[in-house]
């Protein structure tokens, strides 16, 4: 949960550089409420941005403080493609009153929906020694 809120406050940086970047491209004039191109732009750029970080290592910002790692089922980072699923999937899992993330408390391997869907699967990472015990050896 706390490396979500990492990657939101993230998201929503870029995604108000998007609104910047289109109120400029509009010479000043707001975007119509209920736009659907702007509303698909905001979709298109929050996917790309998950799908991005997690097919380049399988981690997010938020998710790389927390060591947390996506690994598809070989222990490598999803694919683009495979992200853009995963995505899709957790869409699917907010959209359904957030059920889909819930189901990873009924899951052995504590796999949401989107998880399931994509063959993927979240990990915890081991600890890196600290500075001082790097120093040591």
């Amino acid at each position: 949960m706390a490396a979500s809120v990492y990657d939101l406050l993230l998201l929503a940086g870029l995604l108000m550089l998007v609104g910047f970047v289109v109120v400029v491209a509009r010479a000043g004039e707001a975007v119509p409420a209920g736009a659907w191109w702007f509303q698909l732009l905001v979709l298109g750029v929050t996917a790309i941005f998950y799908a991005g970080f997690w097919s380049r290592g399988g981690q997010t910002l938020g998710m790389r403080s927390w060591r947390l790692q996506v690994v598809m089922a070989n222990g490598a980072p999803p694919t683009f493609a495979i992200s853009l699923l995963r995505f899709a999937g957790a869409l699917l899992s907010v959209a359904a009153l957030g059920l889909g993330l819930l189901w990873m408390l009924v899951d052995r391997e504590r796999r949401g929906w989107h998880d399931l869907l994509s063959g993927t699967r979240v990990i915890l990472l081991p600890k890196k020694p600290g500075w001082f015990a790097r120093l040591r050896s």
